[in-house]
């Protein structure tokens, strides 16, 4: 047979046979489309980010040199003095140059109180209206702010808002909160992903965000004609003191870029990560289909290899048809990535993120990659059934259908799964044992990896002993009908297996991630409960409480309901150990009621003791990593404050989960050696109700916040409560990724039944003729069907609690020290699982009834 004839072989089998192809098409075009949406849309991103942060930077841009900070431990952004704007002005090729101020330390509120920041993460920005801001924005409608009562915002947080000109908004800053009326918006000239910003005039904005007149945050100048930015920059950094960062446009918009970038990645990798578990998925959907599809044309190879056909013919042959299944896959795959990024994008602005379509950027890496990952793994999952076509003699023209089963490898099979599975037990037990998480997590991925290739391979060992389960506890109600289904299922235990297989992955990593976010909120409310003897907890939802809200706080034990409010502050130090070693670490400056508030077990010393004068305490990692001991001095320089030597009065156990590895001083001890205008703002803060006024306490001190929206006060209830939603987000999250993968499951479920249903068809023929009713026919494939899904379930959610409950007991070497199986979960899944048996049988089942009795005998 000549090569050419060969590809048209190929050619006329895959068109013949292009309905039973078509759910592994649709698995790879799945795949291909989670890969390149993902690209799509995190390429699109990243461009939405650079063209804003291009057009809103000056050429040559000068700031203090710790400007990255953002001032946000103290809510007043860095700033430079005036002074510079006029070295700046006067250095040459300047053609022109401006202050500017802008911080992200404010909450902007609306007359009702509401919000007017994004939801999506995005910051609310504030600051002056200057010239360079006519590079990304242009006002639509009124005129810039000119006095300490005008304001002007964004069109695109008017619109969300509905704000219009005239109304009044509330802005909270560290130095207080002033109102101004809008008399302007203006409207982005590049795509805005989300950022609520407001305009003020220069006086207000540094007397309000600032705290000072006659300084700035930001410099901004403009170079003359024929003068390029990195001239400019030369000439501005000769004429200053070296004291400032100096940055060209590019330069500037790289920097900010790098760390969306980095943002980015994080998501992309995540994504791509959860695409190579649909593939992954997809290969045994891949295998199953040309495995059946080999079994079914067993005597139409023998014959072919009657008449000459060799081995790598046929097994070329097949192949083929995998590399067109492939192509055709990928192909429309990449397509709808694509249509999967602009609906990734339009759910994105729907949720406040606003992202244009303009921006839309397909790389030539992206269909590439797409394309290659599609062709390769579809080739990839096909060599095994093309190698066991090349298998086929000649003198299988002379048999039925179906190729005699291989005892030799089922035996290798066999003893390679249990030595993996072995293995990846033995792996697991290993990280059970481990003293620190970094090395047991190493051996908790290894035994994962293993114990899962272990159950694949092994799978049609287990497949013929959890099924025989099965159809015990459930089929045997079904009389006749469930012993056919029990014996379809057991008829090829490999198909079953790798049909269970498939299942098993995803539904496994969601057991996983069910134990292990479970006994993390069961260990954190439990630490919780042991730990905080605070009643309330105050949180900011912007990272520092506001000193007005803070006073307020601090305020109602004037009322008789609150005991004590207790301030919490994190002050950056670099330490030096008596040994000379040097360690930059966070000092928690607190009041000292917080030694109650926060119950922390001293392993030698009294941490009340560390709240006295000069002193404070370490963790128990700490002073055994320095060997240091109660009564021994450390040399603690305060981040732009004075050096001073602090006593040790306690180590803290770090058996913990909240304030792990803290560091605790008294906030007197820490403001006695900070400028006041260096004092952080509070980072938190607790309160203790009074003897029998827990209620009023409660309502005290939600009324005291009640202006600022960003600041929440929560009992221990509510706490947990936000701890469990957390967790329970990020679960959600990752569960709905991870529907693909089990989609590409039931697809495969439906493959394999529906080849199933045309390899048995003069089967089904003989038992229709003998007797078999439509309807007891297609329940015995929806039996058969529900008993591979829950076997792949059984399988599924046993591995991934173990592995749950494995990376609990690396948890619990954190504080995380609780292991919950969350049962409810375990057993709804196992539930759905019957249910995604039985809608993926409709269709087969469906075609199984409708065959005509006659023409399913006389099938050859």
């Amino acid at each position: 047979m000549s090569g050419n004839t060969v590809l048209k072989t190929s050619l006329r089998n895959f068109l013949a046979h292009k309905g039973r192809m078509a759910l592994s098409a649709v698995a790879v075009l799945l795949s291909v489309a989670f890969v390149c949406g993902t690209l799509v849309f995190t390429d699109t991103m990243d461009k939405t980010f650079d063209k804003i942060f291009t057009a809103t930077a000056a050429d040559v841009s000068v700031s203090p040199k710790d400007a990255e900070s953002e001032g946000t431990a103290t809510g007043r952004p860095e700033s430079l003095p005036a002074s510079t704007l006029a070295t700046v002005r006067a250095a040459d090729g300047v053609k022109s140059a401006e202050g500017a101020i802008s911080s992200m330390n404010v909450t902007v509120v609306d007359s009702h109180n509401e919000n007017m920041g994004s939801e999506t993460g995005a910051p609310t920005i504030a600051g002056n209206w200057t010239k360079n801001d006519l590079r990304s924005m242009e006002i639509t409608s009124g005129h810039p702010p000119r006095g300490p009562t005008e304001a002007m915002i964004d069109s695109d947080t008017a619109d969300k808002h509905h704000l219009k000109l005239g109304d009044e908004l509330r802005t909270i800053a560290a130095t207080g909160d002033f109102k101004a009326k809008v008399v302007g918006i203006a409207s982005f000239k590049v795509t805005n992903p989300g950022a609520a910003v407001v305009y003020f005039d220069t006086a207000t904005s540094q007397r309000e965000l600032i705290g000072a007149t006659g300084r700035f945050t930001q410099i901004s100048a403009t170079a003359e004609s024929g003068v390029s930015d990195i001239q400019l920059k030369r000439n501005v950094a000769a004429a200053l003191d070296g004291t400032y960062k100096i940055q060209t446009q590019q330069e500037a918009a790289d920097a900010n870029a790098s760390d969306v970038s980095s943002f980015m990645d994080v998501i992309k990798y995540a994504l791509l990560g959860f695409a190579g578990i649909a593939f992954l998925v997809g290969i045994f959907l891949i295998i199953n289909t040309f495995s059946m599809l080999v079994a079914q044309r067993t005597r139409e190879i023998g014959l072919m290899r009657a008449i000459g056909s060799s081995r790598k013919q046929i097994n070329r042959s097949v192949l083929i048809e995998a590399l067109l299944l492939g192509v055709v896959g990928s192909v429309v795959g990449v397509a709808a990535g694509v249509g999967l990024a602009v609906g990734l994008m339009k759910l994105m602005s729907a949720a406040g993120m606003d992202l244009s379509t303009n921006d839309l950027t397909v790389k030539w890496t992206t269909p590439a990659i797409g394309l290659l990952l599609g062709i390769v793994v579809t080739v990839l999952a096909a060599y095994l059934p093309a190698r066991r076509a090349g298998k086929v003699s000649p003198m299988a023209a002379l048999r039925d259908a179906g190729t005699p089963a291989d005892v030799k490898a089922g035996v290798v099979r066999a003893v390679l799964g249990l030595v993996l599975t072995g293995g990846g037990g033995f792996a697991l037990y290993l990280a059970t044992q481990a003293d620190k998480a970094s090395q047991g997590s190493l051996w908790l991925g290894v035994g994962i990896v293993a114990s899962l290739i272990g159950f694949v391979v092994i799978g049609p060992l287990l497949a013929g002993l959890v099924v025989r389960v099965l159809s015990a506890v459930l089929l045997r109600f079904f009389g006749p009908v469930g012993r056919l289904a029990e014996r379809n299922a057991l008829r090829n235990p490999r198909r079953t297996g790798a049909t269970g297989a498939a299942l098993m992955i995803g539904l496994a990593l969601v057991a996983c991630l069910s134990v292990v976010g479970s006994s993390m909120v069961a260990s954190a409310t439990d630490q919780l409960d042991k730990s905080v003897g605070a009643d309330f907890i105050v949180e900011p939802s912007n990272g520092a409480i506001t000193p007005q809200a803070a006073t307020a706080l601090k305020k109602v034990t004037a009322s008789g309901d609150v005991a004590h409010v207790t301030e919490v502050k994190y002050v950056r130090t670099t330490l030096t150990t008596p040994g000379g070693k040097k360690e930059d670490e966070e000092l928690v400056a607190a009041s000292p009621s917080y030694a109650q508030d926060l119950r922390r077990e001293a392993t030698s010393g009294e941490l009340k003791a560390a709240y006295g004068r000069n002193a404070m305490s370490v963790g128990s990692e700490f002073a055994k990593r320095y060997d240091l001991k109660v009564g021994d001095a450390l040399t603690v320089a305060f981040e732009h404050g004075r050096t001073t030597k602090l006593r040790i009065a306690a180590v803290t156990s770090d058996d913990t989960v909240f304030d792990k590895g803290a560091m605790y001083t008294n906030l007197a001890t820490a403001t006695r050696y900070l400028p006041a205008d260096r004092v952080p703002l509070n980072g938190m803060m607790f309160a203790k109700a009074a003897d029998g006024r827990a209620d009023q306490a409660y309502k005290t001190l939600k009324a005291a916040v009640a202006a600022d929206p960003t600041v929440k006060v929560k009992d221990q209830t509510d706490y947990k409560q936000t701890l469990k939603d957390q967790i329970g987000q990020l679960l959600n999250m990752i569960y709905g990724l991870l529907a693909l993968a089990i989609i590409v499951a039931v697809l495969g479920v439906v493959n394999t039944l529906a080849l199933s249903v045309v390899e048995r068809t003069r089967e089904i023929g003989l038992m229709r003729a003998i007797g078999l009713s439509r309807r007891q026919l297609r329940r015995m494939i929806r039996l058969e069907s529900v008993v591979i899904a829950l076997f792949g379930a059984l399988l599924g959610l046993g591995l991934g609690m173990g592995w749950g409950a494995t990376a609990q007991k690396l948890l619990a070497l954190e504080g995380l020290g609780v292991l919950e199986i969350p049962w409810p979960t375990i057993i709804a899944v196992f539930v759905g699982s019957a249910f995604v048996g039985l809608f993926a049988a409709l269709v087969p089942a469906f075609r199984a009834g409708r065959m005509n009795v006659l023409n399913a005998i006389a099938t050859d």
